[in-house]
Order: structure tokens, then C-alpha cells, then sequence
């Protein structure tokens, strides 16, 4: 164990950790980033090849550098996000420690300690930026072991290349479903399956749009009427494309599986070859189980970052109970700019 004590104890270096080293930085206290991949770029290491970002750089950066953009209304792609982010690290020398997969946090006297692979930390407070990429959620149907296809999660998806000439469900309303579809349906025969009718953006309408709103929403200030959330479908190029192939049309959930595939409300049978679940994530928080603060639903009671439970405790980036927004990237940075001179208040 390391006899140092250090302030903050940071646990993830994904987009909400860096932008929280930032302003940790500025406000001199000291501090160590535990992440738990073999580099930098968090979630966005993970995500499927032809991935895009659906606002432009100049809305999708972390305080105090801008990512750099070809022009002004490029979407970044997957690889210039985990670019950007490797680089953004490297610009402020962060102390960082990976792979540091943390498995436990402990009250210890007056501190938290921090328990990855045999190691300690000890710190004055501990800020979890985790995120939700390691607790992929998939929903419970019935006969979903018997189903002899292939299922995998959006979390696993690489690219469309495996599913050329295969029966392909893609399960999720979102913008992963959407995306994925597009990418999916030009070389297989698909079906998208969706709570209820996707609710489709004005082609003019990007993501930079949508968080100004939403977050406006959840501070209580929008006025005028509501242009569309952060779950509505953001027509960018590939979304559009299927559109005009006319493959956006979406069916309603089915209600089991069987051997070959699924059963309908009504009875009815589609065969499938594979099943894509875009059905989102949970925040990854099983690390904090010993600490006794975890809720039901797998969250943490927090007011403003703070847990009630163990007020040593902050947590970011988990989505709008964390800091309006703050699962995204100028939503993580607006967050720790609101947050971080409260936990240093504390310390």
C-alpha cells in the first residue's frame, strides 16, 4: 500500500475522468487516476468501427483544448475521439495507472481506500467516473437460451461483416439501433425491433442541438417548444441513407424466442440467424458494493455528485443523475466545472 494519502482517488479515465483532472488540476489538490483499460480512450476503445459522433468537434471536447476538427460540421469518427483523448491526457500529463481494474472501496479512518489486484490507495475522497460500457444490459424474454442463433451486444459489435446474408434482428430504439441498422441492412436482411415508434430529428438537427436542449430541460430553463432528446434519432449520413433504401421502418417488441428464432405478439414466427441488442447499459458501480451505497436499481443516491450515504464519495458521467448530460462529452466538462470546486470544498 502506498503510505501516501492523496485527496482524490479518480477511478476510470474515460471522457468524465480527464475532464475532472482538469479541474483538479487547476485547483492544486493532489490526485491519481486508476483506469482500468490497457489504454487511453475509455468506452470510445470499444465502440464499433464506423462509429460517428452526431455533433460536430467544436461540441464534442473537453475543457480546455479543443478537438481538432477537418471542418466545422464534421461528425469525428470513433478512432479521432479515442485520438483526441489520448492526446488530451498527454497535453496535461495526468497521473494516471493503467490497467487498473479496481475491485473494492472501503472506509478506512478519516479516508476511503481504493483495492485493485493486490494494491491500495488511500484518499480523502474518491470520484467514480466508471460509466456504463461494462454493464451492458440485455432484457429478459422468455426461451432466450434456446434461441441456437448468435446474440451479442451493441458493446460487441465491430463492424456488419459477420451478418453478411443472415436473418439479423437489431433489438433498441436509440441511436446505436438506428446507426447499427444502417450499417447492418446493407449487407443482410433485417428487422428492428423498438419499444415504440422511433421518433426521427429534422435532417437539420444534430446532437449539439439536443444537449443544449436537454440540459436546459434539466436545469429547469428551456423555454419554447421541445425540439426533440437526447434518445430521439439523429438523422446523420448512414441514418439517412437507410432511410432512403427504405429500411427505417420498425416493428414493435416480440414477445419470446424459440429455437429458430422469435415469436410475435400475435403468434406469428420470424426465423433469425442473430440477434443485435442495442438496449443500452447500467452504471458499471459494482466496485462500490462494499462501501453499502448502492441502490436498488444499481445507482447511488447522490445531491449534486455527492453520495447522501458516504459523502467521501462523488460520482460523474453516469448520465442525468450525475450532472445534466454528463454522459456525454461537453456535458462530462460542464459537469466537473460545476462539481469539482464543491468536492475540493470538502475535502
Amino acid at each position: 500500500m502506498s503510505s501516501d494519502i492523496f485527496d482524490v482517488v479518480v477511478i476510470g479515465a474515460g471522457q468524465a475522468g480527464l475532464a475532472s483532472a482538469y479541474y483538479l488540476r487547476r485547483a492544486g489538490v493532489s490526485f491519481v487516476i486508476l483506469d482500468a483499460e490497457e489504454g487511453a480512450g475509455g468506452a470510445w476503445r470499444h465502440a464499433w468501427n464506423s462509429l460517428h459522433l452526431f455533433s460536430p468537434a467544436s461540441f464534442s471536447s473537453l475543457p480546455g483544448w479543443m478537438m481538432p476538427a477537418k471542418t466545422e460540421a464534421a461528425y469525428p469518427s470513433r478512432n479521432e475521439v479515442v485520438d483526441y483523448l489520448a492526446r488530451y491526457e498527454e497535453r496535461y500529463h495526468f497521473p494516471i495507472e493503467r490497467p487498473v481494474a479496481v475491485t473494492s472501496v472501503r472506509n478506512v479512518e478519516g479516508a476511503l481506500e481504493v483495492v485493485a489486484d493486490g494494491r491500495q490507495w488511500r484518499a480523502r475522497a474518491v470520484l467514480s467516473t466508471t460509466g456504463t460500457w461494462r454493464h451492458p444490459f440485455v432484457p429478459d424474454y422468455a426461451g432466450t437460451s434456446g434461441f441456437k442463433g448468435v446474440q451479442i451486444h451493441s458493446a460487441d459489435y465491430v463492424s456488419a461483416d459477420p451478418f453478411a446474408g443472415q436473418r439479423v434482428a437489431i433489438v433498441g430504439g436509440g441511436n446505436s439501433g438506428a446507426q447499427i441498422l444502417a450499417e447492418v441492412s446493407k449487407v443482410a436482411e433485417t428487422i428492428w425491433v423498438t419499444p415504440q415508434a422511433p421518433v426521427f430529428l429534422p435532417d437539420d438537427v444534430d446532437g449539439h442541438v439536443l444537449f443544449q436542449r436537454a440540459t436546459a430541460r434539466v436545469l429547469g430553463g428551456a423555454s419554447g417548444p421541445k425540439i426533440g432528446s437526447l434518445g430521439d434519432i439523429v438523422m446523420v449520413p448512414p441514418v439517412r441513407d437507410a432511410r432512403d433504401r427504405g429500411v427505417l421502418g420498425s416493428v414493435r417488441p416480440f414477445s419470446r424466442f424459440d429455437r429458430d428464432g422469435v415469436v410475435w405478439q400475435d403468434g406469428t414466427k420470424s426465423d433469425l440467424d442473430a440477434v443485435i441488442w442495442c438496449t443500452g447499459f447500467r452504471p458499471a458501480l459494482h466496485h462500490l458494493q462494499d462501501l453499502g451505497v448502492l441502490t436498488k436499481d444499481g445507482r447511488v443516491d447522490v445531491d449534486e455528485g455527492r453520495s447522501i450515504k458516504q459523502p467521501r464519495l462523488w460520482l460523474a458521467g453516469y448520465g442525468n443523475w450525475t450532472g445534466a448530460a454528463s454522459a456525454t462529452l461537453l456535458g462530462s466538462g460542464r459537469t466537473a466545472r460545476e462539481m469539482i470546486p464543491r468536492l475540493v470544498a470538502a475535502l
